[in-house]
């Protein structure tokens, strides 16, 4: 991660076949295309590749989560359970699809916890947004146990861990509708993009009406399609596809590089006493994006954030002082800070955001720190860093 890191000839040879043969529109003008679709081969792939029964390709992976929850029928006034470690469109989906985000504990798998979950369900709960952060999974099995239970929709953004699995079942396929995403610095890079995932046909259907303006996409005359529901402008294009249609196909290199060079580093810093590592539920699906560890406590974990970055190693995350991805540092979230006014204004018994506590999340993220593990280190880079490592754990 991330694969712009092995860009090649490949991805031009897609954009190419684009430019010379295809259209930049991924809809229609079949007459001029000369049969090049980008945007259905990668979804064909990607359902081959998952096991998803329908895959739809969109924008970003924020325009992914929206889709899945507007698809998914989870709109004004429906409570969705999110973490507060996540990105931050993890939450502004909700709270622009018209929906209350509720935050929830995670545990050391650094994902919701099943008893988080359940501790904030209510009445109006409709779905859970179980973001697999870091590459790696939580305990689904209890969570798609408890949802079932509660009949609450499990949307599964799995943006930050495309080609993870939970016991041989890809993330983003255990619930009834999932994500990815395809910017610039994810495991597979379209540059820009994301993905929905359903074997749900009719959230499929939604999710494809719903990312272009409501288009039922039937027949060959797009002024003549029918508008069975709104909908918003959230295509990806064929330009953008044709460069996830090479990168996809680098997935299995991909997975297989970035957990030889996990491994490598894991191992070297099993041997401190003052490290433990984050809980993987199935860590043969893990695809090893990142690598994640527990320090004693907030205070030793800044000290060695600081240690490392003198000694030049970069990509080193403590997510608990980081703006983007931790809910104690949103204060955007906090105050629901928007140019207009935002739907759930119109709520008025909304949480109040700006008391909102999560003790045993801020307890773990203290004291976490992760490292992006990359695709392009030589045996010199792993070796530098597990040097530096040394110079800092045996200080």
């Amino acid at each position: 991660m991330p694969g712009f890191e092995i860009f090649d000839e490949s991805e031009k040879a897609q954009v190419n076949e684009v430019m010379n043969k295809g259209f930049t529109f991924r809809y229609n003008f079949d007459g001029i295309r000369n049969g090049v679709w980008k945007a259905r081969e990668l979804e064909q792939m990607i359902c081959d590749t998952t096991g998803a029964k329908h895959t739809h390709l969109v924008s970003s992976g924020t325009t992914a989560l929206t889709t899945a929850l507007m698809a998914a029928g989870i709109g004004a006034g429906d409570e969705v359970i999110v973490p507060p470690f996540t990105f931050v469109a993890s939450v502004e989906a909700v709270v622009f699809a018209g929906a209350i985000p509720i935050f929830a504990e995670i545990d050391e798998t650094l994902t919701l916890s099943p008893e988080g979950i359940e501790a904030v369900i209510t009445p109006r709960t409709k779905a859970v947004n179980m973001v697999h952060m870091c590459g790696s999974m939580g305990k689904m099995d209890e969570i798609k146990a408890l949802c079932d239970k509660h009949n609450l929709i499990l949307l599964e953004d799995a943006c930050q861990a495309t080609g993870a699995t939970y016991k041989g079942q890809a993330l983003g396929t255990i619930g009834q509708v999932g994500c990815f995403s395809f910017d610039s610095v994810k495991t597979v890079s379209c540059g820009e993009g994301g993905a929905v995932l359903t074997n749900d046909t009719a959230i499929y259907n939604n999710a494809h009406m719903f990312s272009d303006h409501g288009h039922d996409h039937i027949g060959l005359d797009r002024g003549a399609e029918s508008h069975p529901i709104m909908g918003n402008n959230f295509r990806i294009s064929e330009m953008n596809a044709a460069v996830g249609v090479a990168q996809w196909k680098k997935l299995p290199r991909i997975l297989e590089t970035q957990r030889r060079n996990k491994k490598a580093l894991k191992e070297a810093l099993a041997q401190y006493p003052e490290i433990t590592f984050r809980q993987l539920p199935d860590e043969s699906g893990d695809n090893a994006g990142f690598l994640s560890f527990f320090l004693p406590n907030e205070t030793r974990a800044q000290e060695v954030v600081a240690a490392l970055g003198k000694e030049g190693v970069p990509a080193v995350f403590y997510w608990y002082g980081n703006n983007w991805h931790y809910l104690k540092n949103w204060t955007h979230i906090h105050n629901m800070t928007s140019s207009a006014k935002l739907p759930i204004e119109l709520i008025e018994d909304r949480p109040d955001y700006t008391q909102i506590q999560t003790p045993k999340s801020d307890a773990i993220m203290s004291r976490t720190i992760s490292m992006l593990i990359q695709l392009s280190w030589t045996e010199e880079d792993i070796q530098s860093r597990i040097d530096a490592f040394a110079n800092v754990f045996t200080k």
